[in-house]
């Protein structure tokens, strides 16, 4: 046995068409991560790009093991789903009678689903989710009440 025979050949890997997502799905998720680093968040430019980039990844890898099996696709992606639950969870904090966190949670579950929108190739859907989440994140946070003191 020959070492190539265990490489992929340079024309089997589909190295552009990967980078090209993972980049568009980091840009997106940059985004919304720049308003919770500028909002002093838990989670902010350096989280956020990383999730859109891992969920994208997720399913982008499992691309060979998954394909013409649209199940197995669905339990990867309902892995990533699961795991952004996990990831949310962890940024919501209860302090007394209050609860913070919660709009960075939605946030990082909102740009994991960017992420596999973008593996699936569904740029349409990563780009309204990513509108939507810097329209709420950017324009109503001007609505929310001050803090009490």
């Amino acid at each position: 046995m020959d070492l190539s025979d265990l490489l992929p050949s340079v024309r089997q890997l589909t190295l552009l068409p990967h980078l090209r997502d993972l980049a568009i799905a980091y840009a997106l998720a940059f985004l919304i991560g720049w308003n919770r680093e500028r909002e002093d968040r838990s989670a902010g430019l350096r989280t956020f790009p990383l999730v859109a980039v891992a969920s994208c990844g997720f399913v982008q890898a499992t691309e060979g093991l998954t394909a013409g099996q649209p199940e197995a696709a669905a339990r990867i992606i309902e892995g990533v789903i699961t795991g952004m639950g996990f990831i949310g969870g962890g940024a919501i904090l209860k302090d007394g009678g209050q609860v913070h966190g919660t709009a960075t949670a939605a946030s990082l579950w909102a740009t994991g689903a960017i992420g596999v929108a973008v593996a699936v190739t569904a740029y349409d859907v990563a780009v309204v989710i990513c509108l939507f989440a810097v329209l709420t994140l950017y324009l109503l946070s001007k609505f929310k009440p001050e803090p009490r003191g």
